[in-house]
């Protein structure tokens, strides 16, 4: 009997379906001090809450306000015309909803009269950034800047890291799963002609009738 050679690669898909596109890119610090776009949002600008503009202004300050308790909000750098969708939330990272809560450290109506001061922490064009800032309750509008969030980039790097290994594991494995398919190929190959001279040989050797 000829040896079984099964097609490896039907079943290579499995190997890479759960890999995810990482989150940030190799060398964050470097890209947020020299990309020009993190530049002019790393400088303190004018922002306005962009939420509900067809809505009138009465209305819109009391939806201003219930949503950045609620810890989100709308915002727009004015000057670059960036909009943001904020989230002003502690445990931004954690795939639990019930951890990420606005606590007073992201969301402070009571440092300063009349004002909302806000903290953000989320990962924009692959680079870790906190967002902070305050917003006029009556105007809604304020100022705001970006920061290198060092902290979560330094967790994120570990991330990519790992993530970069895994990948080129299960490269390496599907390299040897290539290479144990051609081997095999070969063999089947090998196998097969030697029967086929076998039968040619044989054929030859019978005595004519």
């Amino acid at each position: 009997m000829l040896p079984l050679v099964t097609n490896v690669f039907c079943c290579e898909g499995g190997s890479f379906e759960n890999f995810r596109m990482p989150r940030v890119v190799p060398d964050q610090r470097e890209k947020f001090e020299n990309d020009e776009l993190f530049r002019k949002l790393s400088r303190e600008s004018e922002v306005r809450y962009t939420g509900f503009r067809d809505r009138p202004h009465e209305e819109r300050q009391v939806r201003c306000q219930t949503e950045l308790r609620e810890g989100h909000a709308d915002i727009v750098f004015v000057g670059p015309g960036t909009n943001l969708s904020l989230q002003f939330m502690s445990n931004a990272w954690s795939d639990n909803a019930d951890d990420r809560v606005p606590t007073r450290e992201y969301v402070d109506f009571e440092r300063e009269p009349g004002r909302a001061h806000l903290k953000s922490q989320f990962i924009m064009n692959g680079v870790c950034v906190i967002w902070r800032g305050w917003l006029d309750l009556q105007r809604m509008d304020g100022t705001g800047c970006l920061e290198f969030d060092e902290e979560r980039a330094q967790v994120e790097d570990a991330l990519l890291r790992e993530q970069i290994e895994q990948y080129n594991r299960r490269l390496r494995d599907l390299e040897d799963r290539q290479r144990q398919f051609r081997n095999d190929q070969e063999r089947q190959a090998e196998a097969e002609a030697e029967v086929v001279q076998a039968l040619l040989n044989f054929s030859e050797k019978r005595p004519e009738s």
